[in-house]
């Protein structure tokens, strides 16, 4: 099975954003991400709108033919956003309105209940659920009861201890993994993976169904071009 790839296009909707205008056309650019091989589209929607705007989302759903993911916290008006797009998969982040990136993933002991019923109200609209998580066994447990199908895996802590040991960096999330599958749970990562450190995560933790990049494919796209980029990502998943 290959784990599939969604691009995260929020790095492209933030150079748009420093000069204002449309260049680069973020629509453009998921059209050719998935002309280029993509699999998924991602965005993360913020409060004040940085990179990635609402309306942003309402134009993407009709021009995405792959799978078009949202990821965010959910509170109003995310949610509401969410509801009106119905996209094919929501993606549960705990991060905080002035956060610069995702830091975190959700204890899911301490907010089943709310996420209980978050995850309750985005299936009943025929979205799929993902809860970001920490690579916790606990915490996987613990998100499928509330509901969700999948978690994401913020694999930061792996991608920051790669180089020095990959072996110990990633033992963690195979015990995440693992309980993921017990759960009956899908399983979703992301959160710094790069091409040097992808390959090795997704032939080593079970039943890896996607992976989500933005920030370091954009970044080897300004080297590479962006077609020549997805399509080494690719490699590396398959």
């Amino acid at each position: 099975m290959e784990t599939r790839l969604s691009v995260n296009i929020n790095k492209i909707a933030l150079i748009r954003n420093a000069r204002g205008g449309n260049m680069p056309d973020v629509l453009k650019c998921a059209v050719d991400c998935e002309k280029f091989g993509a699999q998924g589209i991602t965005v993360h929607p913020r409060p004040d709108e940085r990179h990635i705007r609402r309306q942003d989302v309402i134009d993407l759903k009709p021009i995405v033919t792959t799978e078009f993911n949202i990821e965010g916290n959910p509170k109003e008006p995310f949610n509401k956003l969410v509801l009106s797009v119905v996209p094919a998969q929501v993606t549960l982040v705990p991060d905080a309105e002035n956060a610069l990136t995702s830091n975190a993933g959700w204890d899911t002991v301490k907010n089943k209940e709310y996420l209980r019923g978050i995850c309750k109200m985005f299936k009943e609209a025929g979205i799929r659920v993902s809860i970001f998580v920490d690579p916790n066994p606990e915490m996987v447990a613990n998100a499928a009861e509330c509901g969700c199908d999948r978690v994401e895996l913020y694999t930061e802590a792996y991608a920051k201890g790669y180089r020095e040991n990959r072996e110990k960096a990633i033992e963690p999330y195979f015990k995440a993994a693992e309980e993921a599958v017990r759960c009956g749970l899908g399983l979703n990562a992301g959160h710094d993976l790069n091409l040097e450190n992808l390959r090795y995560f997704a032939q080593t933790i079970p039943a890896l169904l996607e992976v989500s990049i933005g920030h370091a494919l954009v970044c080897d796209a300004l080297y590479m071009g962006l077609e020549n980029t997805i399509q080494a990502y690719r490699r590396q998943l398959k």
